[in-house]
């Protein structure tokens, strides 16, 4: 415990951070430093390592899917057990808390760790990024269930990666509460009305376990049945070719962005009827808290923590995950009747007060969970 009565706290992850902190984060971690004493573990986005006391912020990893960083975490994490001295450690994932845990055991040291667990550790290794994953996908796994289980406490977003602990320690997170996020951006204008000409957006990671394999399918049936209909698709990643395919095809209908700032993705959903999230199961889902924030509905997979933001028929439809039949329907459906669009998209800017966070509150939350961390390991 510091000298002023805040616990020293050290917070691992893989963040990409600049130091100073951008506008848009500095409010977070300023509030949790009100709570907290905090030493960050992250890596450096512009390259270059920097370590600005608070901060230490290492080179990226220019190994595939990160091996370099994984494997030199213990040891950074040995050297701040020895240095900072926290009285407890956060992982922001199973896998870097695998790396936490070993370097609590190379530094004979014990704070107890906290494991956070923000979607599904299956989807991490199978369905994102390199296809090279899955040649160590149950490895992986296994050593994410090890992580959860010798954890001292856990985090959890939503009340589907709180099963997902629960799976593996057989009792939920210690506690569950989502991360703040800025969502000024969202805010900083009135809620735009409907357009004229039928829209879908979706923002994301063009990867397997976001489905983009099936929303480009079910688009080019969209687009036969509703032939004035758009799709936007904001996002880059490991598999681009279905939307580059779909846009070479329907280039009347189909818009690809590989990416846009937070005030760009508001202005497009202003632009959009709905927004589409087609995934396999999500830890929670930022980019709907967003659509409420701009007062859109949802067309979304009734699946990981997407029911826990949009209960289907108020906010938007929900749909069985890889169901493209659904898909096609429920997007038809929206597409076709503005009523229904308006009273979705009306429900969703009342649901965004209920998951709207100041950092503050996040600051507390994250407080009391270490408060109750520390009761429980004495």
């Amino acid at each position: 415990m510091s000298a002023a009565g805040r616990p020293r706290v050290l917070f691992v992850g893989r963040n990409r951070l600049t130091l100073p902190l951008p506008g848009w984060l500095a409010p977070k971690w300023d509030a949790i430093s009100e709570q907290l004493e905090i030493r960050v573990l992250g890596t450096a986005q512009d390259g270059h390592a920097a370590d600005d006391g608070r901060f230490a912020l290492a080179e990226p990893a220019q190994t595939a899917d990160g091996v370099r960083f994984h494997l030199g975490l213990p040891g950074r994490v040995r050297r701040e057990l020895r240095s900072f001295r926290p009285d407890a450690v956060v992982a922001a994932d199973p896998f870097v808390g695998v790396a936490t845990l070993l370097g609590r055991r190379l530094a004979g040291r014990r704070p107890p760790v906290i494991v956070e667990v923000h979607g599904d550790w299956r989807t991490f290794a199978r369905l994102y990024g390199s296809p090279m994953r899955k040649l160590v996908a149950r490895p992986a796994e296994w050593l994410a269930r090890f992580a959860i289980r010798r954890a001292d406490a856990t985090r959890a977003l939503s009340r589907f990666t709180s099963s997902l602990i629960e799976e593996v320690r057989g009792e939920p997170a210690t506690r569950s509460f989502p991360t703040y996020s800025d969502l000024s951006a969202f805010t900083a204008e009135p809620r735009a009305p409907l357009p004229e000409r039928p829209t879908a957006l979706f923002v994301g990671a063009l990867e397997l376990y976001k489905n983009v394999d099936g929303l480009a399918a079910a688009w080019r049936r969209v687009a036969a049945r509703v032939p004035e209909a758009r799709l936007v698709v904001v996002g880059k990643g490991s598999r681009p070719e279905p939307i580059r395919t779909l846009v070479r095809d329907l280039p009347a209908s189909v818009e690809h962005v590989e990416e846009l700032p937070p005030d760009g993705v508001a202005r497009r959903l202003d632009e959009a009827t709905l927004l589409v999230l087609p995934s396999w199961p999500e830890g929670l889902g930022r980019v709907v808290i967003e659509a409420f924030a701009r007062g859109r509905g949802v067309v979304a997979t009734d699946a990981g923590g997407i029911p826990d933001l949009v209960t289907d028929g108020t906010e938007g439809l929900l749909i069985p995950p890889g169901g493209t039949d659904a898909l096609v329907e429920a997007l038809v459906r929206v597409l076709t009747d503005g009523d229904l669009a308006a009273r979705l998209g009306e429900a969703a800017g009342r649901a965004y007060e209920d998951w709207h966070s100041t950092p503050e509150q996040f600051a507390r939350e994250l407080r009391a969970l270490v408060d109750e961390t520390l009761a429980a390991a004495r």
